[in-house]
């Protein structure tokens, strides 16, 4: 009677010959890498439950398995502790220094370049412990003793010898369960924050980039100006929003505003997931003339109100423009402004 063949035998000589413990520090890699970007999970705590593990120990330990390749009774060895206090304190130093790294590139900190940063320096630091642990002699070499540690808890457990023991070896199970539920329902469900949202209003820099500065402040009827209109969702959820764009002629006497007439220029209605921002460029194009003109930009959630108005909106951001008839009429305002500036 033959016996199977051992399925490893299909696996090439480095996958074999990989130690246990870092061949699971590359299957949590992949796990981490699946849970932050799988459509379905990446939405899920299993996420934060994964990832506070992967950014606080695994690269820290991938290190070490780099530096120490031996066995704790070797002279320049490491005993177990040891090993795990310093995976805590390498992971501590390469993750903030990785995220330095990155904010000098175009990338930024993002999740992404984050998760493609780390992943990589902890396989690469794998490869090298694993290299450096088969130039040496299977008794020099460190090596985690799972079958040790299981038979100890195994006879602690379900052999003790004495009653005292079997009522202390419940308790201290009991108190690691009691003490990995709780950080595991504290990573997965935080405590929400202040909810709200955010509305604003950017211009392009000369540099192209997109500043709250230098807003446009003279139109002319019919003809356009840019202005990005922007919406940062900070409300613990997806939210559809619906923001309004209105230009109002009004009159502000004793601190009162009153609205004498107004156009609705255009409306949006994103859907916007939490903690991310939606941007749009409105080609602002006035249908209506004179001076100091409210250009206000009402933002709602979910559908505005049948008659849209600072008051009844979620949030409002304004600008005070002058819209002429003409271009000539427009610089000769600025001009008239110029003169009895320098006047």
């Amino acid at each position: 009677m033959t016996r199977d063949p051992d399925w490893r035998l299909l696996l090439p000589r480095q996958v074999r010959e990989l130690p246990a413990d870092l061949a699971a520090v590359i299957a949590f890699v992949g796990v981490v890498n699946l849970a932050a970007f799988l459509p379905v999970v990446s939405e899920t705590p299993l996420r934060a439950v994964l990832g506070l593990p992967f950014l606080l120990f695994v690269p820290g330990y991938a290190l070490m398995a780099a530096l120490f390749p031996e066995a704790g009774s070797d002279v320049s060895g490491i005993d177990g502790i040891e090993r795990v206090a310093l995976s805590f304190g390498g992971s501590i130093s390469l993750v903030p220094l990785v995220g330095i790294l990155l904010n000098f590139t175009p990338w930024g900190i993002r999740l992404p370049p984050i998760m493609v940063a780390m992943s990589g320096l902890t396989l690469g630091l794998v490869a090298l412990g694993a290299r450096r642990r088969n130039q040496l002699s299977p008794t020099e070499r460190f090596s985690v003793p799972y079958e040790t540690w299981l038979s100890a808890a195994r006879e602690e457990l379900f052999d003790p010898e004495t009653q005292t023991d079997a009522v202390l070896n419940v308790l201290l199970v009991v108190s690691i369960l009691l003490a990995v539920g709780s950080v595991g329902y504290a990573v997965a469900v935080p405590k929400d924050g202040e909810a709200f949202t955010e509305l604003y209003l950017l211009t392009e820099g000369e540099d192209g980039e997109l500043v709250a500065d230098g807003y446009p402040e003279e139109f002319v009827v019919g003809e356009s100006k840019p202005l990005v209109v922007g919406v940062g969702n900070q409300e613990h959820q997806p939210m559809n929003y619906t923001v309004v764009a209105e230009l109002q002629r009004v009159r502000v006497e004793n601190n009162s505003t009153t609205v004498l007439e107004e156009r609705e220029l255009t409306r949006f209605s994103p859907r916007v997931a939490h903690n991310e921002t939606w941007q749009t460029t409105h080609e602002v194009t006035p249908t209506m003339t004179g001076e100091r003109l409210r250009l206000v930009y009402l933002l709602y959630k979910g559908a505005p109100a049948e008659e849209p108005t600072v008051e009844s909106a979620y949030r409002e951001v304004h600008l005070w423009v002058n819209v002429s008839q003409s271009a000539q009429s427009s610089q000769a305002r600025l001009d008239g402004v110029t003169v009895a500036g320098s006047a």
